[in-house]
């Protein structure tokens, strides 16, 4: 078979999704690929979430369950160890939570791995440029890039992963995603982050670390914090155990009672929460689009803080601070942002309450999530993909349409064959895409359906 043979796979985006879904096509030697991925930024595998240098920024993972493989649990565990890293205090097992920094740097030596050739049969590419345009060819799909250069490829797969939300504060505002002081955060400068949740988090230890003296204030409608994780007792749950298909309302009940049962048996809510993972995905799909947005309304909130946990460390410092008051946390609801040449003035109604009340901020900074909705997107390969036609926004407006197996549906509701999607893009068909250990087990189902398809293709 000659190289012009080769199937070739293009993955659009090199952060942790884009790195995890090539991992797992390049998996099996026998299969003979091109695989590129196309990063607009120097440092593939990092993305939003891992390019962090804050050593106060901890996985909210145990490291036991941050493998690039699910079959395989220690082999992020064991990496570490192999390379004799210093993964902070209190870190002596596979239990413990690493720094974000350090998951980057593993799946930097992912690629490296097979950058450095495996296989003969297999390749793997990394090419620095943005992707703007995908067409469909009658062989496969044409790849167009922002420097006018086009590659073939016969599938190709977005993997954009999260988009941070526009900054709609001019001057005032400043990006969750940077330092504090790359960002022109002064000392003293009283910061409103909007938000309560994960990224909250990050940037008041970021703020802290960084010597902040000035107030912080976190504002979210229901001043939910993330709660912390804890070492629990599993809880076994089959899948018969769990009501699929029912009333929203009934099934909430059923996670109540349950959660109750397990207080009682001396376990822990978070026993009930984890043993739920492995059929999330089913239970969000076997309910009608009228139950799912009661959830997003209702119960998203109060869903959120207790499946993404905080690392105990960072808990206990967040509530420090917030004991100190050098932070505080309002259940509020901005009503009014009137941004001033050295500021802003906020005004806000505290939940439950009829007055309205104001505060003067220097620095807003938007911690609301990073799902940007597909119409509002600024990339550009998705705009000109929704301009062709070729893909729509799901029914709840969280992401793409895909199919069960990530083939993007267009806008006439016909599936491709040629180009998917994984990770955070298709949260509206799978809920849980954004952590690692669910975004591993879709980039393994996505890979074997990719590789199937292109045996087939090859007979």
């Amino acid at each position: 078979m000659s190289a012009e043979d080769d199937r070739r796979i293009v993955i659009i985006g090199g952060g942790a999704t884009g790195v995890l879904l090539a991992c797992q096509l390049l998996r099996d030697p026998g299969h003979r690929l091109q695989v590129t991925i196309v990063e607009k930024s120097a440092n593939a595998g990092l993305g939003l979430a891992y390019s962090t240098r804050n050593p106060q920024h901890l996985l909210n993972v145990r490291a036991s369950n941050m493998s690039a493989f699910a079959d395989e649990p220690g082999h992020f565990w064991n990496w570490i160890t192999a390379n004799n890293l210093q993964t902070g205090p209190g870190c002596g097992d596979a239990f413990c939570f690493v720094p974000r920094g350090i998951y980057g740097r593993y799946l930097a030596s992912l690629l490296d791995s097979h950058r450095a050739g495996c296989s003969p049969r297999q390749a793997l590419h990394l090419l620095r440029g943005e992707c703007v345009a995908l067409r469909p060819t009658r062989r496969g799909v044409e790849v167009g890039l922002s420097d006018g250069s086009s590659h073939f490829a016969h599938i190709a797969v977005l993997a954009t992963g999260n988009e941070a939300p526009p900054n709609t504060h001019g001057p005032c505002g400043a990006s969750p995603w940077q330092e504090p002081r790359q960002a022109g955060v002064s000392p003293d400068d009283a910061v409103l982050i909007v938000g309560s949740g994960l990224t909250m988090v990050d940037y008041v230890l970021s703020l802290l670390q960084a010597g902040h003296r000035g107030p912080i204030t976190a504002m979210s409608r229901r001043g939910l914090l993330p709660r912390p994780h804890r070492a629990i007792a599993p809880l076994q749950l089959d899948a018969a155990d769990v009501p699929f298909g029912t009333d929203i309302s009934y099934f909430l009940r059923w996670l109540r009672s349950l959660a109750e049962d397990g207080l009682m048996a001396g376990q822990d809510w978070r026993s009930v929460v984890d043993a739920l993972r492995p059929f999330t995905a089913e239970i969000w799909q076997s309910w009608p689009d009228t139950a799912k947005r009661r959830f997003l309304c209702h119960a998203r909130a109060w869903w959120d803080v207790h499946r993404h946990r905080t690392a105990p460390e960072v808990d206990a410092y967040l509530h420090a601070a917030i004991a100190a008051g050098q932070v505080s946390v309002i259940a509020a609801k901005v009503s009014e942002i009137t941004v001033e040449p050295a500021g802003a003035t906020v005004n806000f109604r505290r939940r439950g309450g009829a007055q309205t009340e104001s505060m003067r901020v220097t620095r807003i900074v938007e911690c609301v999530g990073v799902g940007v909705p597909l119409d509002d997107s600024t990339n550009p390969v998705l705009r000109n993909l929704l301009h062709q036609g070729l893909i729509r926004p799901d029914p709840l407006g969280l992401g793409l349409d895909v199919t069960a197996d990530c083939a993007v549906i267009a806008r006439t509701g016909q599936a491709s064959d040629r180009i998917f999607a994984v990770g955070p893009l298709t949260r509206g068909r799978f809920w849980e895409s954004t952590a690692i250990p669910d975004i591993r087990v879709q980039c393994a189902a996505l890979a074997q359906r990719i590789l199937a398809q292109s045996l087939i293709a090859a007979e």
